[in-house]
């Protein structure tokens, strides 16, 4: 599976912004990016750097109490935070056809925690702590048309590809 996937390395929390701006890019309506990592690993702020670079005025903050924050830039953004919710029951609870709107991008912090409910074919941004603000991301494809993407990807993030034995 690693093969498959893509390292980076941030090693600020505006590094962490920018590879959410490549990321964006490259997003289309209905995509999914789930993003997994312990408390503070950065994905609010992988997040803020894709919804700015899509347009969206509004700050983005964690919707940890409100589970969903809407985004409207040049195109739609679903902010959700599945950190509260139980298990995937809870995501579909939410309303899954308005939450995964075909005309949106859906983020979803602590994926991991849903992954069952996300939608075939979603794209994985997996962050760990390293230390001294240094952020590993590990991209990793999930199907749809996730793994044919990643050479486009691999481009578009090659400024924080992450050094062998770094």
């Amino acid at each position: 599976m690693h093969s498959h996937s893509i390292d980076l390395e941030s090693s600020s929390e505006r590094d962490t912004r920018a590879i959410g701006a490549a990321l964006a890019g490259l997003l289309e309506p209905g995509d999914v990016v789930g993003l997994t990592g312990d408390l503070g690993a950065g994905k609010t702020r992988l997040v803020q750097g894709a919804v700015a670079a899509l347009g969206a005025d509004d700050p983005v903050v964690s919707p940890t109490f409100m589970l969903v924050r809407e985004y409207d830039g040049d195109l739609a953004v679903n902010h959700v935070d599945a950190y509260r919710l139980s298990g995937p029951a809870e995501l579909e609870d939410l309303g899954y056809d308005t939450v995964f709107d075909p005309e949106v991008v859906v983020f979803v912090e602590w994926a991991d925690r849903v992954s069952r409910a996300l939608p075939d074919g979603w794209v994985e941004l997996r962050l760990e702590d390293a230390g001294d603000e240094r952020r590993l991301v590990t991209v990793e494809p999930h199907g749809g048309r996730w793994p044919a993407a990643m050479p486009q990807l691999k481009h578009a993030l090659a400024d924080f590809a992450a050094q062998p034995g770094a």
